[in-house]
């Protein structure tokens, strides 16, 4: 189905790209970190017989605005909102993944009439309770060599057996024509996300969904916030990394619609 592209404003006055396909009930798909609505290109389409997709580009990726100023989780999900406002939708399921499920998080505690059900995929609560990444992964992810340091996201993202038979798209490894002031707020960002203490009071039903191998953002994090949010339940996928919604999209997609059909 056709995604067509729209614009709105955010509070600030910068631009804002959204896009939307399929009919049903709205459900807002929220991408990782530093990259724009591709991030969900093939998997968009396992939901829309049933529910109207919508996509954000955040600030500083796609074809919204880029502004050089800092950024939040917490101001990503105010964005959200004046997408959803210039939509006219009052409430809708929400299905973030990675800093999306950061930002999805704030979106579920800052404004509850708004998130019908919450799935927060390969996501953490970030703080200091938050189980990070080891200093392995760090290290692979800042070496100076692009291509190697690309080919370490891959190998964070996908199996090896699912590189091995899979030549593209790569449309989880950023957005190319980001520029450096907005990869560097975006890090920020995600960085800087705490919300923790807020966490209990989600009221949404909540599914957290993760890969049992991510190494990106360790899956020990799901029980974390299972645990935190009132009623959540957590279903950890064997074999599967950080893009978990991709390698096994027949399995993912359809336990996150049959949560968001209830």
């Amino acid at each position: 189905m056709a995604v067509g592209q729209e614009f709105t404003r955010a509070q600030d006055g910068t631009s804002l790209a959204f896009q939307v396909a399929g009919a049903g009930r709205p459900l807002v798909l929220l991408a990782g970190q530093a990259n724009n609505h591709r991030w969900w290109d093939g998997v968009r389409e396992d939901f829309e017989d049933v529910h109207r997709t919508i996509t954000v580009d955040y600030r500083g990726t796609g074809a919204s605005g880029k502004p050089d100023e800092p950024c939040s989780t917490a101001g990503f999900a105010e964005d959200v909102i004046a997408v959803l406002d210039a939509l006219g939708v009052d409430s809708a399921d929400v299905y973030g993944t990675s800093m999306g499920g950061r930002t999805a998080q704030w979106l579920a505690i800052n404004h509850p009439d708004r998130v019908r059900r919450l799935v927060l995929g390969c996501t953490s609560p970030g703080g200091p309770h938050a189980v990070e990444r080891d200093a392995a992964v760090r290290r692979a992810l800042a070496q100076p060599d692009r291509a190697a340091a690309e080919r370490a996201l891959l190998e964070l993202m996908y199996s090896p057996e699912w590189l091995a038979t899979h030549d593209g798209p790569r449309t989880v490894l950023g957005d190319p024509d980001m520029p450096a002031h907005a990869r560097r707020h975006h890090l920020a960002a995600s960085n800087g996300h705490n919300a923790w203490d807020r966490l209990d009071e989600i009221g949404s039903p909540t599914l957290v969904v993760h890969g049992a191998d991510d190494r990106m953002t360790p899956a020990s994090n799901a029980e974390l916030l299972a645990q935190r949010i009132p009623d959540a339940e957590a279903h950890v996928l064997p074999g599967l990394r950080h893009a978990y919604f991709h390698e096994n999209r027949p399995v993912a997609s359809k336990l996150v619609g049959d949560f968001l059909a209830d």
